[in-house]
């Protein structure tokens, strides 16, 4: 029981941790475990964001799926056309006319970040870029990326062109695992064409143990957004942060959710409960709830709780933190922060009710999947709602 309760509050406290600072709308942030898709940290992780040049990751996944394919090689000519040529910077002031390799191209993305060279990739590799865009879409859809849509090959300000933390961690997982022979780009330093040195702009390259990618972005709708991918003893996570107020700061909140992150799994392992023939606690066990029958009917209102905890604030927060998970799923709920003595303590009980059993069975499935906690509640009404 007692590792159980460590685990949870392990799990929970973090997933609902809030950077200081970091209040802004625009915010988002999700970490995870690359090797098994666990959430380590989410904040606003399925609220819809501008992606800015975190589009150009979904870029280079399109130019490596037809490298694989034999469609193109590292050595193919891209030719310049005059749109590409318009394109605002950051750019490489490419001119109508003139070519530049695959390679070329791959390296410029990741390093310039180039517009320019974005636009002119889209439009040889389908035609067109709204074209190109629809193909990113259809790829990113299939990826599992459900609410993310491109517009555009650049991440230029599109006001439909969106996405979330979520699911620029899934590309960052997919195109690490699909195209192993064309990651090792994202971690490129410099980049030399025509006689300039173009430097990646990802400064926890070299800076940060462990990092091998991938890429930064920013626009002013979004700030300043970034993905990144580290691997330490054999430990490998993906970060996101969306909304960074300047450059250096974003790249503080990522290390110190990376920081968070590996030291988080150094717990978990810690605390992991030997194997056992019965089942593990459930939370239902840890947080106490009421007594409930044994079986509800069909109408009988149902819900879930993620969590108990100390104090009411986190309790709340660990309510958004599944909200942001499950945003359709779970519309129509009610948060419900139920303070019930055990002894001389308060625990604060964190659930969202009012939703029918398939539901609550549903999302519960789905937030365990992706490493939260999770027990279905019956005869949870919404009229009910305290604290």
């Amino acid at each position: 029981m007692v590792r159980a309760l460590a685990l949870l509050t392990v799990t929970l406290a973090f997933a609902v941790a809030a950077p200081t600072g970091w209040a802004a709308p625009k915010y988002a942030a999700v970490v995870i475990n690359a090797d098994n898709g666990r959430v380590l940290h989410a904040r606003s992780a399925g609220q819809r964001r501008y992606p800015a040049s975190l589009t150009k990751i979904m870029t280079l996944y399109m130019i490596f799926e037809d490298l694989r394919a034999g469609k193109i090689t590292l050595k193919t000519r891209l030719k310049v056309s005059a749109r590409a040529s318009r394109q605002p910077p950051s750019k490489l002031g490419l001119r109508r006319g003139d070519t530049i390799t695959v390679k070329q191209a791959i390296l410029a993305l990741v390093t310039k970040s180039a517009n320019d060279v974005a636009t002119t990739v889209a439009e040889n590799l389908s035609g067109s870029e709204a074209a190109f865009a629809r193909r990113m879409t259809r790829r990113a859809q299939s990826l599992g990326m459900r609410r993310t849509h491109f517009r555009n090959a650049s991440g230029l300000p599109h006001r439909r062109q969106v996405t979330t933390a979520n699911d620029m961690a899934t590309l960052a997982v997919a195109i690490q695992r699909q195209f192993p022979r064309y990651f090792g780009y994202f971690k490129t330093r410099s980049f030399r064409f025509k006689g300039r040195v173009y430097r990646n702009h990802n400064r926890l390259l070299g800076r940060y143990r462990g990092v091998n990618g991938i890429k930064t972005g920013y626009i002013r709708a979004a700030g300043f957004n970034l993905v990144s991918s580290v691997e330490r003893d054999g430990k490998r996570l993906i970060g996101v942060v969306f909304g960074g107020r300047s450059g250096p700061s974003r790249d503080r909140q990522m290390v110190r959710l990376l920081d968070k992150g590996y030291k988080r799994l150094r717990i978990l392992a810690a605390v992991k409960p030997p194997p056992r023939p019965r089942p593990r606690p459930t939370l239902t066990a840890l947080a106490a709830p009421a007594p409930v029958v044994p079986v509800a009917s069909a109408a009988t209102p149902w819900g879930i709780q993620v969590g108990a905890y100390a104090n009411a604030g986190p309790a709340t927060r660990a309510t958004e933190v599944v909200r942001d998970r499950l945003p359709d799923l779970l519309r129509r709920a009610v948060t419900r922060v139920e303070g019930v003595t055990r002894g001389q303590a308060v625990i604060y009980r964190a659930r969202l009710v009012g939703l029918s059993e398939v539901s609550a069975r549903r999302a519960c499935s789905l937030l365990r999947a992706e490493g939260l906690a999770c027990v279905p509640v019956p005869g949870a009404l919404p009229t009910e709602m305290s604290g």
